[in-house]
């Protein structure tokens, strides 16, 4: 069993999750369903490494930065 850190978002009608330790996202109309098909994703993406290895991701924090875009 491993343990992954997920972060989900509304973007207009869906809502979208991300894992943070490997680049995996997924989608669904709810919070839940988006969870659960980032989990089905994530099983079927390591469903065939024999050795996982993960971006050790140790208390993730979500910030908001500001940025200068010029135009």
């Amino acid at each position: 069993m491993k343990r992954i850190h997920s972060v989900v978002w509304k973007e207009n009608k869906l809502y979208v999750a991300k894992a943070l330790e490997v680049e995996i996202a997924s989608q669904g109309k709810s919070q839940k369903e988006a969870l659960d098909n980032l989990k089905e994703a994530l099983e079927l993406y390591f469903e065939d490494q024999a050795k996982i290895e993960l971006t050790p991701v140790s208390k993730p924090k979500l910030q908001d930065l500001s940025i200068q875009v010029n135009a």
